[in-house]
C-alpha cells in the first residue's frame, strides 16, 4: 500500500486545487489522492506478495470544435477625378502593403474600370482599413474613397 509522501514523489496523478479561507483572502493549495485503485491476482509468474495495477486509465480527449472561417469582406477603392494617380499608389503601398509595381497596376485598373477590390479582410480589419484610407485621404485633401462589401 502507498502512503501520500510515495504519491507525491511518484508518477501518481492527483487532483491540486486553490482553497481560499474566509475574507483576508488567504489562499493555500490542497493535493487530493485518487481514489484508491484495485489490486487484481497477480499474473502468472509473479509473486504472489507483488502488487500490480488490474484497471488501466485512458483519458478521452474533448473532440475539438470546428470553427467556421469568418465571412471575408471587400475592400473597393473608388475612382475619383481630383485624386492623383501617385497619391493612389501611395495609399495602396502603404495600407494594403503592395509593391511598387502591383500598386501600379491596381492604380490603373481603379482609373479605367470606376472601382477595384484592394483587398478581402475579416469584417472588423476591412472595416479599419477603409477607415484609415478614408481619414488619410482626408488630411491629405483628397476625394479618395473606399467601400466595403460582403463577398458573394
Amino acid at each position: 500500500m502507498r502512503n501520500a509522501s510515495d504519491w507525491l514523489c511518484g508518477n501518481a496523478i492527483g487532483v491540486v486545487e486553490r482553497v481560499c479561507f474566509g475574507w483576508r483572502g488567504c489562499e493555500a493549495l490542497r493535493f487530493t489522492l485518487p481514489p484508491a485503485r484495485a489490486v487484481a491476482e497477480p499474473p502468472d509468474g509473479d509473486t504472489p506478495d507483488q502488487e500490480w495495477d488490474a484497471d488501466v486509465v485512458v483519458e478521452e480527449q474533448p473532440a475539438t470544435p470546428q470553427l467556421k472561417q469568418p465571412p471575408m469582406y471587400k475592400v473597393i477603392l473608388l475612382n475619383d477625378d481630383y485624386t492623383h494617380m501617385e497619391f493612389v499608389v501611395h495609399v495602396l503601398m502603404r495600407f494594403f502593403d503592395m509593391d511598387s509595381g502591383k500598386a501600379t497596376r491596381v492604380m490603373y485598373t481603379i482609373h479605367t474600370g470606376g472601382s477595384a477590390v484592394v483587398g478581402m479582410y475579416p469584417r472588423d480589419i476591412a472595416e479599419t482599413k477603409s477607415e484609415q484610407v478614408n481619414a488619410y485621404a482626408q488630411e491629405n485633401e483628397f476625394p479618395l474613397r473606399s467601400t466595403v462589401e460582403m463577398t458573394d
